[in-house]
């Protein structure tokens, strides 16, 4: 498929897009103006049955020694394997492209609804807290109202014992009263008492005015609480009004509830309410009608009738004129009629259109439901096929990789040429390293010109003074990536004292764009993970990181590291390769790990441990091997897989001459050690090439140590690093030489731990 400028595809036939490598012939690539710039594939689709055929391709050549034509078709095998991994990672791009807007269509969706749930939740609270609080208030009005008619019986009773006492005052009057009578009656017979009577009389007056003075009190008394009353009352009768006033806000807000949760139902009373008004409209409709058809009717016999009359009988003009009036007050009543019928037949018009607006929001509300549902479940079946093909997508991608990586070698090396310094002083001195520009060698070729004679070298990749960290970085990306696939991975940076291993492997500190390559790998491996996740990988990770100082292994994350004397280093950390080709060092600390930055403060903490010195040729030169080892366990129980990688990051100490060094003492030493060990890797290398049957891996511990990277068990690549200063032209040529040598070695295929059978994620390294 050919991209176009607006994003669209064109179909091409993919068959024509290669040839089978036997013939010989070259494919015919067909681009459109859409491809992307830099790719290979040129907006060629390929198939699932074309990969397979092109993974199945066995090279042939009809003379089997001729091998620049071998080598020219295997070139040509490679283009097309990038051709379709290329096609093929742009493809992924589109598909997580699509997966991640198919995901935030439904999490939209999904929100949508979770917010108008939130809303009438928090609606039917607030209406909920409402109540409550009206049932608070009227609890309060209750016990008030309660109070308030205790005080009123109590006012009552004491209102009775003041009727009572009066009562009784009365009646005491009236006995005293009696007794006066009785004793003027006797007055006549005790006139010798009259005296005392009389004065009894007075004191008798005098106790009746007091009573009548208390029976005043008393009637104002009485008065006061009949007052009093009367305000109770009226409270009483406001606060009654107030408590069936909160009944009834009450009532209407329980009523407002059952409104809001029963909208649908009363539109639906709305809708019947409305047709049986139109059936009532279209009934009076249809009565109005006979009505003006029976008064037109009446119009027409009477006016037959005046002409009858007019000329039967010749009544007289009066009668005329009433029948005349008649006749108009009946075209009025049939004019009246016919407004009547108009209005009525507006009122039903509107009426029709209230029931049709009605039935479009029900409709409306019913087929919105309906389409979010659908469309639900139409992004939930996207989902999914999306991540089937991901899931697919990742496996071909492995087999392609790993066939690309295969073919290229297992050895592989890059070459990289440091920028020149500003006190080096080569301003006047012709340059000693070039790069070739012809289409076989650019990119790849390199020559270093000594003593006039130019001497040219082929790696997998060749990096200028000018190429970035990242620029070196994009070149290893996939080799790391094998880590996670079940692979072991070596990556070791070779070359003179003040080449840039160093700077290569770990970078400037606290320099995003100057990052070396074991952090920026670290990155991508934990971004890696994190995406694996949706495909039900879990990953576990550990860290461990040793230096080899003077033939000696140092832990560079022992907590208690001390200086120990050589035997008892050799006794405390031993070298160890199992039966599956994995290393072991006893007694060696391993970190798990969770995050690139966990490792990248185990990383600064091995920095400062390691081994440096200053000499003549660099002022910070790293005087051990310093071995970065990243063991990766990863486990998918879907698809009941288990895989085991190991991640080997080395930078070596440089080499130099002892004579340009100016080593003494422990700095002569280590020079000697270093060289040792690097002139035991030359060795290794050597017999590698020659194919010989003993390989002297044992010679040195860090040939030991890299056996399982250098002897087939794994993949791996090695960075040669160049000065382009004239003063290091003769390391330089030697470098170039020895990485030459190890670009010509052949071992066999690495091995992938994997299982397909259920396996607990577990580390089992010493």
């Amino acid at each position: 498929m050919v991209g176009t400028a607006n994003g669209s595809r064109t179909p091409v036939t993919p068959r024509q897009a290669f040839s089978v490598v036997n013939g010989g012939q070259d494919p015919v690539l067909r681009s459109g103006p859409g491809s992307i710039a830099g790719s290979d594939c040129g907006g060629i689709e390929f198939t699932r049955e074309e990969v397979e055929a092109l993974l199945n391709v066995k090279i042939r050549t009809k003379d089997k020694f001729n091998l620049k034509e071998k080598c020219e078709m295997m070139m040509d095998y490679i283009k097309k394997l990038r051709m379709c991994v290329r096609w093929f990672q742009e493809f992924e791009g589109e598909l997580s492209f699509e997966h991640e807007k198919l995901k935030k269509l439904f999490e939209s969706a999904e929100k949508k609804s979770n917010d108008m749930e939130m809303l009438m939740n928090a609606k039917e609270e607030e209406l909920n807290s409402i109540i409550v609080e009206l049932r608070k208030n009227y609890s309060l009005l209750q016990e008030k109202f309660m109070k308030e008619e205790t005080d009123k019986l109590a006012a009552i009773e004491t209102l009775m014992k003041e009727k009572d006492a009066r009562m009784s005052a009365e009646r005491s009057l009236a006995s005293l009263k009696e007794d006066l009578e009785k004793a003027v009656r006797e007055s006549s017979s005790a006139n010798q008492k009259i005296l005392s009577i009389n004065d009894m009389y007075k004191r008798l007056q005098e106790y009746n005015t007091s009573l009548q003075q208390y029976n005043s009190k008393l009637q104002t008394e009485l008065n006061q609480t009949s007052d009093t009353l009367k305000t109770v009352e009226r409270e009483k009768a406001a606060l009654t009004e107030n408590l069936s006033k909160l009944r009834g806000y009450h009532a209407s807000q329980q009523d407002q509830l059952a409104s809001t949760k029963a909208s649908l139902e009363e539109s639906m009373k709305l809708k019947e309410a409305l047709s049986s008004e139109v059936g009532c409209l279209r009934g009076d409709l249809h009565q109005v009608r006979e009505d003006r058809d029976r008064q037109l009717l009446l119009v027409q016999d009477l006016t037959a009738e005046v002409l009858q009359y007019k000329e039967c009988t010749g009544k007289s003009a009066a009668e005329l004129g009433d029948l005349t009036s008649k006749s108009i007050q009946l075209e009025a009543t049939c004019t009246l009629q016919s407004d009547t019928i108009r209005r009525l037949q507006e009122q039903l018009a509107i009426a029709e259109k209230k029931l049709e607006i009605s039935d479009l929001s029900s409709l409306e509300t019913r087929t919105g439901y309906e389409e979010q549902k659908r469309l639900n479940s139409e992004l939930q079946i996207r989902v999914d096929e999306a991540e089937l093909k991901v899931v697919e997508g990742e496996a071909l991608r492995k087999k392609l990789h790993n066939t690309i990586l295969e073919l290229k070698g297992n050895i592989r090396v890059f070459c990289r040429v440091r920028p020149l310094l500003l006190d080096e002083g080569v301003d006047n001195e012709t340059k000693i390293v070039s790069f070739p520009t012809t289409t076989e060698t650019v990119g790849r070729g390199i020559e270093l010109v000594q003593h006039g004679q130019s001497h040219p070298f082929m790696f997998d990749k060749v990096f200028t003074p000018q190429s970035s960290q990242e620029e070196v970085f994009v070149e290893i990306s996939q080799l790391v990536q094998s880590a996670l696939d079940g692979y072991k991975v070596c990556i070791f940076a070779y070359g003179q004292t003040g080449s840039g291993k160093t700077h290569t492997m770990m970078g400037t500190p606290g320099s995003y764009d100057e990052k070396g390559l074991i952090p920026r790998s670290l990155e991508q491996i934990f971004e890696s993970r994190q995406k694996l996740l949706d495909q039900g990988w879990k990953y576990e990770m550990q860290v461990s990181m040793l230096e080899i100082y003077n033939e000696n292994i140092r832990d560079l994350l022992a907590s208690n590291r001390s200086c120990s004397t050589d035997s008892g280093s050799k006794q405390q950390y031993a070298i160890k390769h199992d039966a599956s080709g994995n290393t072991h060092v006893s007694d060696l600390t391993i970190v798990d790990v969770r995050s690139s930055r966990e490792v990248s403060f185990l990383l600064n903490r091995a920095a400062q441990s390691r081994s440096v010195g200053k000499t003549q040729m660099n002022e910070q030169s790293s005087r051990s091997h310093f071995v970065f080892t990243l063991r990766i366990s990863g486990v998918n129980e879907s698809m009941e897989q288990h895989v085991q990688g190991v991640l080997n990051l080395i930078d070596l100490a440089g080499s130099e001459r002892l004579s340009k060094s100016g080593s003494t003492g422990d700095r002569l030493k280590e020079t000697q050690a270093i060289n040792k060990s690097l002139s035991s890797l030359s060795d290794v290398i050597f017999a590698l090439a020659k194919k010989e049957e003993h390989i002297p891996f044992r010679n040195s511990k860090l040939t030991y140590l890299l056996q399982p990277c250098l002897g087939g068990d794994s993949k791996t690549l090695m960075v040669v690093n160049v000065s382009p200063a004239p003063s290091s032209v003769n390391e330089s040529l030697c470098s170039l030489r020895f990485a030459a040598r190890v670009n010509a070695c052949e071992i066999s295929i690495p091995r992938r731990q994997t299982s397909m059978r259920y396996l607990e994620p577990r580390l089992s390294y010493g």
